[in-house]
């Protein structure tokens, strides 16, 4: 099953200029990516620009309504993301501890829903989708 690990880290911490432990932090989280690869575990994986990068938009009646900047208004903004093959909630929970990032931020975990072409849209929306 695929699995979104969402990073999440304060503005600042992801700005800052790179200091030895920003060096050694960057290189743990090659190891960790070339590790998830090497075990099948990573399907892709990135860093994102900073949050102010970001444009939000919504469809509203038919017209596109944008927004500079993240949705969410919060010290810890997205910054990366893996998207990983885990055998199941628990298998992905213990990549995830695994992942330099988490000790300096968060990772939010979700599984990926797969979307069955055979199915109406409204079941999809709905949720009742079923394996």
């Amino acid at each position: 099953m695929k699995y979104l690990c969402l990073v999440y880290l304060e503005e600042q911490q992801a700005d800052e200029p790179a200091p030895p432990e920003q060096r050694i932090m960057t290189a743990e989280l090659l190891d960790f990516r070339d590790t998830l690869r090497a075990s099948g575990h990573d399907v892709a994986s990135s860093s994102l620009q900073p949050a102010d990068t970001a444009t939000t938009i919504r469809v509203r009646n038919g017209r596109i309504l944008m927004e500079d900047g993240p949705f969410a208004r919060a010290n810890d903004q997205l910054d990366g993301f893996y998207l990983i093959e885990a055998g199941d909630l628990n298998d992905a929970i213990r990549i995830a501890a695994r992942m330099p990032s988490a000790r300096i931020g968060s990772v939010e975990i979700r599984p990926v829903r797969e979307i069955d072409p055979a199915r109406s849209a409204t079941e999809h929306l709905n949720g009742q989708m079923r394996s």
